[in-house]
């Protein structure tokens, strides 16, 4: 079980990370440099340094550091989001690239490496994706040769953040004995780095590929000086750090989502404020809100079992960045729109969020990538409870109270595990579309019961100390009901539609899908809809 900081402590490093990061990069500055490609490496070194620290939350007090847990790191990537994705990612590059040493080194190595982060505030990057491979970390073309006293890598990778300034660098390389973590310092012969990426946003991060011609790394920088074990120790923190990306993602879609919000509420048009009308907040605000909600319920859910020692929980992680990252996206594309004209233009800064943010749903594992690691663990879930993984879900949630819209979440759960079920009947899952669909609708579903449980929990009086409390339990609540009946919706009318889709001529349509009861739940949506709009623009306070 990890405790984490204390509340007071997040708070001061919340605080902190603000205020350094308006004094170092104010939007300006932001500006220029996304203009001009240029990652502000002397920012990031100082917030890796004595002038921040903030490298100290991510390690163990052992080594240390201050001890921060999964749902602290969750807090500070989503503020590090809202400052500037870039730089949040070329800050998390670091613990990324740190995380094989944490989780597969030997005592020895934890204490050189991690000590050298706290200490030195060394900045470390991530060596694992390939050119041919990309996501398929097993696709290894990077070779290990073994030589006296330790190993020669040769080989290519790209993609990686702080490619170029890292003063070390974690690599995967294929071994004799299987895929294997090595670590590299920066100027070691024949190791070297391309010119950074020209990306389309996080233009303020170093991404750059990495060559490794005939370098020699001692054995000792084996990562637990065993080899084979590469893609066992990576496995092992996917759960955790897709979850930081899950917070960038969030951070990403709330910082332009509020960016819409100032903006329409002085913006006048045809005599009243964009704020005012309905058709603007309900199409443009509203469900972003309610869907990065949705994901922040499922990232704090997850945080909390991950520092209550349930295990890496990587299916649970692909859900929270899956969420959180396709919210996130559509939140700042959004806010694009709710500013017209201006939200196409670099100074709302708007649109280089929306270049920023975009990156979420592609490293750390594509969304496609995590719709078919999420299909295929919940369908094993599904096919070894004949059915009742779902159903049971749905059973737990009817003690919750009414107005969490905890009953809508559970119709969902049972029309997912009928879809499910009729996937299984029909074989349908031989179908890759209909799998990765199967993904969609499953993160969905689940999301809809996180969502009630927050507000559930917010109503009584138990939410997490460090939770996030911007909405009141009655706001949440209304959040929940109408996120509720969006993930029946749509798990009801998409899931039968390529179920139905995937069938023959003969084969008959699936029973079970409810869809009277999903559209009768519908009712009271626009009030709903209404409560949080008017909590947003402040008209209400509930």
């Amino acid at each position: 079980m990890t405790s984490g900081l204390d509340l007071e402590s997040l708070d001061l490093m919340l605080d902190a990370l603000g205020d350094f990061v308006a004094a170092a990069l104010p939007e300006e500055r932001q500006l220029a440099l996304d203009r001009d490609d240029t990652c502000p490496e002397d920012t990031i070194r100082q917030m890796c340094g004595d002038d921040l620290g903030v490298q100290l939350a991510f390690v163990p007090e052992e080594y240390g550091g201050m001890g921060g847990g999964a749902f602290d790191s969750y807090r500070i990537c989503e503020r590090l989001a809202r400052l500037d994705l870039g730089l949040a990612t070329s800050v998390f590059a670091t613990f990324l690239g740190s995380d094989p040493i944490l989780f597969g080194g030997t005592e020895e190595q934890k204490e050189r490496w991690l000590g050298r982060i706290v200490k030195e505030g060394i900045l470390f990057a991530y060596g694992a994706t390939e050119p041919e491979a990309g996501s398929d970390l097993g696709a290894l073309r990077t070779t290990a040769t073994p030589v006296e006293g330790g190993y020669r890598l040769n080989g290519r990778k790209q993609w990686i953040s702080n490619g170029s300034i890292a003063d070390a660098c974690s690599v995967l390389a294929l071994a004799p004995g299987g895929p294997s973590w090595f670590v590299l310092e920066r100027g070691t012969e024949g190791f070297s780095s391309a010119v950074p990426e020209d990306k389309h946003g996080i233009r303020l991060s170093n991404t750059a590929a990495l060559y490794f011609d005939e370098v020699f790394v001692p054995a000792e920088n084996l990562v637990g000086l065993a080899e084979g074990k590469g893609l066992v120790q990576a496995q092992n923190v996917f759960g955790y750090t897709r979850l930081m990306v899950a917070a960038f993602g969030l951070g990403g879609g709330w910082e332009a989502a509020d960016r819409a919000i100032r903006y329409s509420a002085d913006r006048v048009q045809a005599g009243a404020t964009l704020s005012a009308k309905q058709g603007y907040t309900h199409k443009l605000i509203v469900p972003h809100v309610v869907r990065l909600e949705a994901a922040r319920a499922f990232i704090e859910e997850t945080a909390t079992r991950i520092d209550a020692g349930e295990g890496s929980l990587n299916t649970e992680g692909a859900i929270a960045k899956y969420l959180a990252s396709e919210a996130g996206n559509a939140a700042a594309e959004a806010a694009i729109q709710a500013h017209g004209g201006y939200g196409y233009t670099r100074p709302y800064l708007v649109e280089k969020i929306k270049r920023d943010v975009r990156i979420t749903t592609i490293y750390e594992g594509t969304s496609e990538i995590l719709e078919m690691t999420i299909a295929r663990d919940r369908w094993q879930q599904h096919l070894k409870t004949r059915g009742a993984h779902y159903r049971d879900a749905a059973a737990t949630l009817a003690a919750l109270p009414a107005e969490t819209g905890a009953a809508t979440a559970a119709l969902a759960l049972e029309c997912l595990a009928a879809v499910m079920e009729a996937c299984r009947a029909g074989r349908l899952t031989r179908n890759q579309h209909v799998l990765l669909r199967l993904g969609e609708l499953i993160a969905n579903g689940e999301a809809a019961g996180s969502l009630a449980r927050r507000a559930a929990a917010a109503l009584d009086g138990t939410l997490p100390e460090k939770a996030d409390r911007r909405f009141s339990p009655a706001v949440l609540a209304a959040i929940s009901r109408v996120f509720a009946r969006e993930a029946v919706m749509k798990i009801a009318e998409e899931g039968g539609r390529w179920v139905i889709g995937a069938l023959s001529e003969n084969d008959a349509a699936p029973d079970g899908l409810r869809g009277d009861e999903m559209r009768a739940a519908q009712r009271g949506l626009l009030a709903d809809m209404d409560v949080i709009a008017d909590v947003l623009y402040g008209r209400a306070d509930l």
